[in-house]
């Protein structure tokens, strides 16, 4: 059995103590845990699932110690007791790493009536009673309470207990703050009143994005700075979401948070299970080089909020698992120190010792890929957090299109677009970067002439970072297309036409046209481009006796180009991504991959082949590779709980060996033991048998 102790001693209490934080055990006290929750249940619990770090309620909205900070709220059934710092001790007994949860986003009567200026205020200039408990009080999250306040409560504890870091959850704030406060800082350095609303085309809209993350990061700084102050091996941890890094200055993430945690606990409604495995690849587009921890939920993520209930264990391992095949640590979170429900242990247990057996070849290896989706933080900024997911359709549809095409690859983030970063990969695709700067478009333009390769759709490059709309795209010389006008829809009953011979039209056997998009771009292709469809002019969807074509199809609706430098470039000037994400349709998903293959111009690194689905994770070394092959073939794979999980068939992989090496040994590290593979044409190929849940395929080279 893996040892905690054996693989954390090193570093203990050492700047590099997070390196081997690889498997978390999060307890969220509620308030009347110091009477009823028993401390050794979860010491066992840290051994069963062979833990090696610990996240513990500290305080925040409520201590669970006894703070001497004025008008820090102490639970009312904590007494004489410390449980905060008992099982402090006790994880420190075990050799585990420890960090400090905090909670600062409500406060109780007694401070919001001694400090009013520490409560958020609505719009209608009334301050905001806390949406759940109405009880209490949500704080303002850009003033004194966070900025003064907060930063005793961390540095008190950070003094008293022998922690390695304080994370801090609903830090960020909950919407515009109406204060007069806030509403002065904001002008003085914007100019504008508060917006009302969230507005991507307002000025007063965008000027408090940025102000917020401005406020946001200085208090990233400020905390990690108090923390290192006291522990200098310590951090301050900020919770984030998957998208949340375009929120802040990436400078300040960079100097200050030496890893970072994603809260996406589960799927929420109709939500793919490879969306665990996105959340580490959306942070590594930014920090390729920083360890990403995943929170998972013992409980269902839905908008009803059973926070204190239990989900199958095939969901939890799911989401913990096809987070480890792609290189995120593991962190389960359970509310209530009091356990009703105790069905969770096991099957979060053998996830974790599924984590535990991959981790001693995934994390001597990097991530590597032909491919990148850019992540395009620069357009997605433009939306409020609530609205973000219909502007992420586009992203979401190359995703699965992708998965489906059995192709690894990687996320870039549009903010870290250096010829370094870019030129890891073969092919980079935008799925509707609709806002890049002239220096983005300079750098897919560098790129480009390089001999990279770009796939495009939709309003890519049609306005600039400020999301002013240009008179033309700002890739149109990439691309080969002159934009002439739109976009225009919804359109309903829309086709495409296949024109000519060429390889992305090809597999449509028996077809002349395919379902189109619903918004289109009307664009004309170079002179020295192809088009492989065409539009077919739009026609009735109703009555049904009118529902044929009235003319011969024309202007381009897929433009590839040879870059002559020794790349390859598609444009499709319609909503792909987005009308691939809302109807799944098998021919976009053809029309997708046979783009990906043609612009990649060769057979891709790695190829594998069987039936089922799934999502597949490259990592590298000098002394050889290893593939990730998580199983999502399943009748839940859309929408959770998973009942069961369905074994996946043989899969025949084949991998391109380097120049002058040759295979030394093929494993199967889960189901450790070795495997059988040819070699030919400077391939290997390896027969890998049913998978479960989880295999990895470590090639080693000689």
């Amino acid at each position: 059995m893996l040892d905690a102790r054996k693989q954390n001693t090193h570093t203990l209490r050492t700047p590099d103590w997070f390196k081997t934080a690889t498997r978390w055990t999060q307890l969220t006290f509620v308030e009347d845990d110091p009477e009823k929750y028993d401390p050794a249940f979860w010491i066992d619990v840290f051994k069963r699932t062979k833990s090696n770090a610990v996240c513990l309620s500290a305080g925040g909205y409520i201590a669970y110690y006894p703070s001497e900070v004025p008008y820090h709220y102490v639970s009312k059934y904590l007494g004489d007791k410390d449980i905060f710092g008992a099982l402090v001790d006790a994880a420190r007994k075990l050799d585990m790493h420890v960090m400090a949860r905090v909670d600062p986003h409500a406060i109780h009567d007694d401070a919001a009536k001694a400090h009013p200026e520490w409560v958020m205020i609505n719009a209608d200039g009334t301050p905001r009673r806390h949406w759940a408990y109405p009880d209490v009080w949500v704080t303002n999250a850009y003033g004194d309470y966070n900025s003064v306040f907060m930063p005793e409560v961390v540095k008190e504890i950070v003094r008293k207990y022998d922690i390695d870091a304080v994370f801090a959850n609903r830090w960020q704030g909950h919407g515009v703050d109406y204060s007069e406060d806030s509403a002065r800082r904001f002008k003085d350095m914007s100019g504008h009143a508060l917006p009302k609303k969230p507005d991507a085309e307002d000025p007063a809209w965008q000027a408090w994005v940025q102000w917020r993350r401005r406020v946001l990061t200085d208090m990233i700084a400020q905390w990690d700075d108090a923390v290192k102050a006291i522990r200098p091996h310590a951090s301050f941890i900020p919770n984030m979401g998957g998208a949340s890094l375009m929120e802040f200055d990436l400078s300040v993430v960079a100097r200050h948070c030496p890893f970072l945690v994603v809260d996406h606990q589960g799927r929420k409604g109709l939500e793919l299970g490879w969306s665990a495995g996105r959340n580490g690849k959306r942070i590594r587009a930014t920090f390729p080089d920083r360890p990403v921890v995943l929170i998972t939920s013992i409980g269902p993520e839905e908008e009803y909020r059973w926070k204190d209930a239990v989900t199958s264990g095939e969901e939890m391992q799911l989401w913990i698992n096809d987070g480890t095949a792609h290189g995120l640590y593991a962190w389960f979170t359970k509310f209530n120190g009091v356990v009703p429900d105790k069905r969770w242990v096991e099957p979060v247990a053998d996830a974790f010792g599924l984590q535990a057996a991959v981790e001693p070849v995934l994390e001597s290896m990097k991530p590597t890929a032909e491919i990148a989706v850019v992540d395009p933080s620069t357009t997605l900024r433009h939306w409020a957090p609530e609205e973000r997911h219909s502007a992420e359709k586009h992203d979401l549809g190359l995703y699965h299109a992708l998965v489906e095409a059995r192709l690894p690859f990687e996320l870039l983030s549009d903010q870290v677009l250096t010829a370094e970063n870019l030129d890891r990969f073969k092919l980079i695709i935008l799925a509707n970067a609709s806002c890049l700067s002239d220096a983005q478009n300079a750098a897919i333009r560098a790129y480009v002439d390089r001999g990279g390769s770009v796939i495009a759709s939709y309003e890519t490059s049609l306005r600039d970072e400020f999301g002013k709309k240009r008179d033309e795209f700002g890739l149109a010389d990439v691309l080969g297309a002159r934009y002439v006008s739109g976009p225009r829809g919804i359109v309903k009953n829309t086709y495409v036409a296949l024109s000519g011979d060429h390889p992305i039209n090809r597999g449509f056997d028996g077809a002349e046209r395919i379902m189109g998009g619903t918004r289109l771009i009307h664009a004309e292709p170079s002179a020295d481009s192809k088009t492989p469809f065409l539009y077919v002019p739009d026609f009735p969807d109703l009555p049904m006796e009118e529902v044929y074509p009235r003319e011969a199809p024309k202007g381009a609706a897929v433009i590839a180009r040879e870059t002559g430098r020794g790349g390859r470039t598609v444009y499709i000037p319609w909503n792909i991504g987005e009308i691939f994400w809302e109807v799944f349709a098998v021919d976009h998903a053809r029309l997708i991959a046979n783009a990906v293959h043609w612009a990649l111009g060769k057979t891709p690194r790695v190829t594998v082949k069987g039936k089922g689905v799934i999502d597949l994770a490259l990592r590298e070394s000098g002394e050889g590779l290893a593939l990730s092959l998580f199983n999502l073939t399943n009748p839940m794979m859309m929408k959770g709980p998973i009942r069961d999980n369905y074994v996946l068939a043989a899969q025949t992989v084949s991998v391109e060996i380097p120049e002058g090496r040759s295979v030394a040994k093929a494993w199967l590290v889960v189901a450790d033991r070795a495997a059988s593979f040819s070699l030919g044409n400077g391939r290997a190929q390896v027969e890998v048998p049913g998978i479960d849940r989880l295999e990895v395929l470590h090639l080693t080279w000689k």
